[in-house]
């Protein structure tokens, strides 16, 4: 039995040749136990058959009665996408899945059952990264006074589509997510934790990526997001402890 589908909440997913996992990724978004979605694919005009594969899905996501909107056009990386995503999205909540990701089928479900008891800005949960061997390990969600990206999980966050208008991804590193993240804390917008898990996430993306060169540049990068957003010079002990974490489960 499906729930009241009372709140209308928009998916993102930002993909560039992505034939090799996508299909992973919409069909759990097609399969969700919640209906009123609205699913917007950001592709970055794949060369592969990333936007093919994607049209295959239409009718199936018009037999759902969910709105399925596919756009494919250059772009200057994926928070750009994302922003373009964003602003185009119509939902009161928006997810942002990638392309290499996926939901668990009661995922949204969730998300809206918590927004409708605690009316949270911003939302996430637990995740399983899924290793290149294909074991697993549960990666648990957490909100304290303390910041840190630990803490936290892209793939299971909804945010109210009206935060979007007053932060954006600033294009410029790879944890431009994180200091958003670190934007909607500091303007003291609710966020609300849920340990379940919600989502998916293949190790092995653009976060993963590098030998010790990248991983000090990562550790330089992430620094300045921290001191951008008002954290202490403490932080790069954090961000070195992250990057080390990292490293131990690949």
């Amino acid at each position: 039995m499906e729930m009241n589908d009372s709140v209308k909440v928009s998916v993102v997913t930002v993909c560039y040749n992505s034939e090799k996992t996508i299909r992973d990724t919409i069909e759990s978004v097609l399969n969700q136990t919640y209906s009123n979605i609205e699913y917007l694919i950001i592709d970055g005009k794949s060369a592969d058959r990333t936007v093919e594969i994607a049209e295959e899905y239409r009718q199936a996501f018009e037999e759902r009665g969910m709105e399925y909107i596919i756009s494919s056009e250059k772009d200057h990386g994926i928070y750009d996408a994302m922003n373009k995503g964003t602003q185009r999205a119509t939902g009161e909540l928006v997810g942002i899945l990638n392309s290499d990701d996926w939901y668990e089928k009661n995922a949204v479900e969730r998300v809206v059952d918590t927004y409708e008891k605690t009316a949270f800005d911003m939302f996430y949960a637990d995740i399983r990264l899924i290793k290149p061997d294909g074991s697993s390990v549960v990666k648990h969600s957490r909100y304290r006074k303390y910041a840190t990206s630990r803490d936290w999980n892209h793939p299971t966050t909804f945010v109210k589509r009206n935060i979007y208008d007053r932060f954006h991804y600033q294009c410029k590193v790879v944890y431009d997510d994180w200091d958003f993240i670190l934007k909607v804390r500091n303007a003291g917008c609710k966020i609300v934790v849920l340990n379940e898990v919600l989502a998916d996430f293949r190790m092995g993306g653009a976060s993963n990526e590098g030998g010790m060169r990248r991983a000090l540049e990562k550790i330089k990068e992430r620094y300045a997001i921290y001191r951008q957003n008002g954290m202490s010079r403490f932080y790069l002990i954090e961000c070195t402890v992250h990057e080390i974490a990292k490293a131990m489960l690949k």
